[in-house]
């Protein structure tokens, strides 16, 4: 009596190689539990401010509508698109320390123009960049006392209102700008991580100083960045962040149906539970957002857009023809860095 063989199903995997194992310091900072919340918090929140055009244009009904259905639009399994997303973010960074001296400008006048606008918006950008380079406890702490008092003017409001309402206010969106700034740099601070772990930059971006154990050469190359936005119109600002995400989503959400219909059967823990045709359709819905996005930007977003976009594919093969020439040290984006136990595991596994 003949049996069939069982049968098997084939599982798609992305070629990769053996990763190689690195050690990571013995004592390393480790950021704790409450400053990470509260670095959550200024991540994607930091307060209402900087939406009153929103308001003003369409009403407080159809601004709490929008600003409740968006982040469900939104919300989807993406991954870190390079160059796009840092300058994204990095584009954003410059936006909080205008976002604050126009807000202090209402209290002081002299900051409305001229030179003291300019050093009051480069003074502020060169200390909260020095704040997060004196280390995770001090920056995490710090944004524990701005959440207390950048809310403080709610509960004031309850109580005392009139003109004292209105100087409250004025200080706490500097303080959240503050936060922002903060949680905004270190998330930039880690995409520039990402890129050198993956090989797209060198290793000396993932160097730290010794003295703080600060990831000193990514924030300086963030904060250099974000410097020449930051003396540029808030709208444009915001307008040509908005167009460069709009162009690192639309290839992510071509990566997730290409990746679908090449690797049908790859493993995926958190995969979307539809067909291709219907996650074309799924992607078709927030890319149509995407695209009015990007139609009805300005020629000056248009222009920052496009250099920026020039900038990164340029970026990308001076980087290829430095690795040919070994100019500079390159992780072979396999490398993994891995804890003491860990350590320790590998080596019993291997002697």
């Amino acid at each position: 009596m003949s049996t069939n063989p069982p049968l098997s199903i084939e599982v798609d995997t992305l070629p990769v190689t053996n990763p190689v194992t690195t050690r990571i310091p013995k004592h390393r900072k480790k950021l704790t539990l409450i400053p990470l919340i509260f670095i959550i918090y200024f991540e994607v929140a930091g307060g209402p401010y900087g939406e009153e055009p929103v308001v003003k244009a369409a009403g407080p009904l159809f601004a709490i509508i929008g600003f409740s259905i968006f982040p469900l639009i939104w919300l989807f399994w993406g991954s870190l698109m390079g160059s796009w997303k840092l300058l994204t973010s990095v584009i954003n960074l410059s936006a909080f320390p205008i976002l604050c001296v126009a807000y202090l400008e209402k209290l002081f006048p002299i900051f409305e123009d001229g030179l003291p606008r300019l050093l009051a918006i480069f003074i502020l950008n060169l200390v909260l960049a020095f704040i997060c380079f004196t280390g995770i406890d001090i920056a995490g702490y710090a944004l524990i006392v701005l959440v207390v008092v950048s809310l403080a003017p709610f509960v004031a409001a309850e109580t005392i209102g009139g003109t004292w309402l209105k100087i409250l206010i004025n200080i706490g969106v500097p303080l959240s700008a503050m936060g922002l700034y903060f949680a905004l740099l270190r998330s930039c601070s880690f995409q520039i991580l990402g890129q050198a772990a993956s090989g797209y930059l060198p290793k000396f971006f993932e160097a730290r100083a010794k003295k703080f154990g600060t990831p000193w050469v990514r924030i300086l190359v963030s904060y250099v960045i974000s410097i020449g936005f930051s003396f540029m119109q808030f709208t444009n600002i915001i307008s040509s962040s908005n167009f460069i995400y709009s162009l690192s989503m639309l290839l992510e959400y071509a990566t997730i149906i290409r990746l679908r219909v090449k690797y049908p059967n790859m493993k995926r823990p958190y995969k979307i539970p539809l067909g291709v045709k219907l996650l074309v359709v799924m992607c078709m819905v927030p890319s149509a957002f995407l695209v009015l996005v990007m139609v009805i930007a300005k020629k000056i977003v248009l222009l920052i857009s496009g250099l920026m976009t020039i900038g990164a594919i340029m970026w990308y093969f001076l980087m290829k023809f430095c690795k040919q020439k070994k100019w500079f040290a390159y992780r072979n984006g396999d490398e993994i860095e891995v804890g003491e136990e860990e350590d320790i595991q590998i080596l019993d596994t291997t002697s």
